[in-house]
Formats: C-alpha cells, structure tokens, sequence
C-alpha cells in the first residue's frame, strides 16, 4: 500500500508537491497505515500529516483518490477529510487559558490587613517568655489574672490571638511555681477537652487555688483551637466551686463539695443573747375575740422521682447496632420518638446542634457521656443518652454505655420474644 502511494501518485503535480521530495524536507510526516483483513477483503485507513498550507494540502489529499491497485488487487480510496490540527491546538490552548485565569482569580490578592493579621501572629508567637522555667506569655508577672494551660504549644496558640497571660505547667505534675502563684492571682485553668483534660484539672484544682476552669470543646485541644473557640471557651468558663460540684472533686484543703464543717455547740452558746425580761400586760387591755378554728396540717407525701424512659427490646436492638457503626467515627445521630433518625453530626457540634433541633429524644454517639451533656440534653427534652462510656452521676434521662448494651443484637431479642 505505500509503495502504490508512491508509485501512483509519483509525477502528477510536479517536482515541487512530489510526495518524496515533501518527506524528505520534512513537510510530509510519516505515513501511517491501519488495516483490518476479513475474509479476503482487506479494508483500512491512511493517515498523512503535513506542514503545506491549505491549498497544496488540498490538493495533495486529492491526488490519493487516483490510485487504483494495491499490488495485484483492484482498490478504492477515499478522502473522508482534511483536518487543521492547529485549530484544534488553538482550543486547548484557550480552554487550558482560561482554567489558569480562573485559579488566579480565585487566589486573588490577600488584603492589607490580612497581610497586617499575618505580620502581628509572626511577631506575637515569637513574644513567648519565661517564668521561673515555665513557658508564658509576656504580661503572667503585670497581670492580676492569668490562665494556666498545658503545654507550650498551648501558650503558643493563645499568643497567636493576642492572649499574653497564659502559663504552662509542662507535664502532668503540678510546679511549686504555679502553686505560689495561684494564691497571688485570679487563675482560670484552660484543659483540653479530652479525658487527660479531665485529670489534669482534678490534679491541679487539689493542689491549688484556681478560681474559674475553662475547657475546649469535647475532643479537640487548645493547640488545636481556632480563635472564634478559644474565645468561646473562656467566655463559657464556669467556677472551680461548680467544676468540683459536677466531677466530686475535694479543693486544696481536702474538703469535699457540700462537706459541713463542723461547729462547737460550747461556742454557739456562748454568743447566743438571752431573751429580755417580758412582762404580760393584763388580760383587760385585750379584747376578747372568737378563738379561730385550727388549721389541720397533714404530712406531705414524699414527691415520686420522675420514671425514666425504658428502652424496648427493638430501641435496644437499634441502638446497639447504632452504636457499633459509630465506633471511632467520633460522631453522632440524633432520633425522634418514632426511632427516626433526625441527623447525624460530629461530636464536637453535638452541643450546639441539640440547641437548634425540635424535639429529640435520643441520642447515640462515639463518646462518653458527662454530667455537661446530661445537663444540655435534659434542658431540651431528650430522654435517652446512649455513648460509649459514661460518667456516674444521678440523672432523670436514661443512660446506658457499650457495655448496658451488650447482647441486644438480633438473636438475643428473639430469644426473649420467644
């Protein structure tokens, strides 16, 4: 087949447009040829690229038409089309221009302050101190208030949103240094909110006089922390008086929350006053008035606590199994009376979603349940709080952990309906 394109074709337009004098300069490429054989009749397609301009192009492609025999076989050919390849080099170009521009669009220019806001974090992070050999902020000696975080990563992170009171206690034992200082100054004790927040917050409000606990939100760090939560979480801040009241912790004396102290009676008596010398007048001055009848008093019936929700065995069934896909998933699903799912959330948004969603009445998620979320659920009507561990604490919601539910699957709710 390429010897009859070059045969056939050989002196029809002339020196100039001689098919191999145009390859050998190059302004024919190489010829490519595709055959398909099927019982005896070969069919197939010929494909030449050239660098000629349109007209010689033309006519080029026009002269393959002549050729008659392939070797011995008679032959046909035909010219389906001349196609300009540059167009098509043209589109891509354009598109992949356009693709470019757009991304430099949407990256834009970063603003004045934004570059201010950038400069300010360089500077603040580098503004870290020393106190006594623990890592602070500048203003922890001037500052009557100062806040005690865990580690220097933490300290860190607070200077970056321009918090320059934060000390840390670098490890989980408590420095002689922040036990001084915590008698001098109003503290608020910063902890991560995760169960090593919990211990070192324990540790920390039994050695010292810390006056308010701020925690981060249920799973995440202060390291970690964007500037709207840091905020967030010590505007939310509550007394060390509650913290202890909510996780039975003793204060730096030992005492536990609600524990008496204990008064001699001899003492009391002594600043007790005697009563002043009282003379009856005489039963004239009074006049005589009709006794009144006596009020009958009965015995107030002691108030029934208020029953808890009992799970059925298809609630427990679906619980559990709720439960099982959930597991590291670090989320949670909220349903309705009917056992439907509301939706489905992150831990760390349970809080504020429960403020915005009508009527929950279950919840089941990849965590441990605290007296804060018992508090939160109960305010908003939820019956049932199901994670996967729990915290003892006295409630009216129904609480159950993994292991309340274990052996609610399928098998063990058709042995009991059996």
């Amino acid at each position: 087949m390429i010897g009859a394109i070059f045969g056939q074709t050989e002196g029809l337009l002339g020196s100039d447009l001689d098919l191999r004098e145009l390859q050998r300069t190059g302004r024919i490429g190489r010829i490519e040829v595709n055959i398909k054989s099927h019982q005896g009749n070969s069919e197939g397609e010929i494909i030449i690229p050239s660098s000629l301009d349109s007209a010689e192009t033309a006519l080029r492609a026009a002269t393959h038409e002549t050729i008659e025999r392939i070797g011995p076989c008679v032959a046909a050919i035909e010219l389906r089309g001349v196609e300009d390849m540059r167009s098509e080099k043209r589109k891509y170009v354009i598109e992949k221009a356009k693709e470019i521009l757009k991304n430099l669009v949407e990256a834009g220019v970063p603003s004045t302050a934004e570059i201010s806001e950038q400069i300010k974090e360089a500077v603040r992070t580098h503004e870290i101190s020393n106190y006594k050999g623990l890592p602070c902020g500048p203003n922890v000696i001037d500052s009557d208030n100062i806040i005690i975080v865990e580690g220097r990563a933490d300290v860190i992170n607070l200077l970056k949103f321009g918090i320059r009171n934060a000390v840390a206690i670098e490890g989980t034992s408590v420095p002689p240094v922040i036990i001084d200082i915590s008698k001098e100054k109003i503290v608020t004790l910063f902890v991560d909110g995760d169960r090593g927040g919990q211990l070192i917050s324990k540790e920390i409000l039994q050695l010292t006089d810390v006056d308010f606990v701020a925690t981060a939100p249920p799973g995440k760090e202060v390291e970690e922390l964007t500037k709207k939560e840091v905020y967030k979480a010590l505007r939310e801040k509550i007394s060390a008086e509650q913290f202890r009241m909510e996780y039975k912790i003793p204060d730096e004396n030992g005492r536990k929350p609600f524990e008496r102290r204990g008064f001699e009676t001899e003492k009391r008596e002594e600043r007790r006053e005697p009563a002043p010398a009282f003379e009856h007048p005489p039963a004239e001055q009074f006049e005589s008035r009709p006794s009144l009848p006596r009020r009958e008093y009965r015995e107030r019936e002691p108030r029934e606590p208020r029953p808890r929700a009992e799970l059925k065995p298809d609630q427990k069934e679906l619980f559990s199994k709720t439960l099982e896909e959930l597991v590291g998933t670090r989320a949670a699903c909220i349903f309705n009376s009917d056992n439907s799912i509301l939706g489905k959330v992150p831990v760390s948004e349970l809080m504020d979603t429960l403020k915005t969603v009508e009527n929950p009445h279950a919840i089941v998620f990849d965590g441990r349940v605290d007296f804060r979320l018992n508090s939160i659920a109960k305010r908003k009507g939820v019956k049932i709080l199901v994670g996967m561990e729990k915290d003892r604490f006295v409630s009216s919601i129904t609480i159950l952990s993994r292991k309340d539910l274990e052996g609610a699957g399928p098998a063990k709710v058709e042995e009991k309906k059996a």
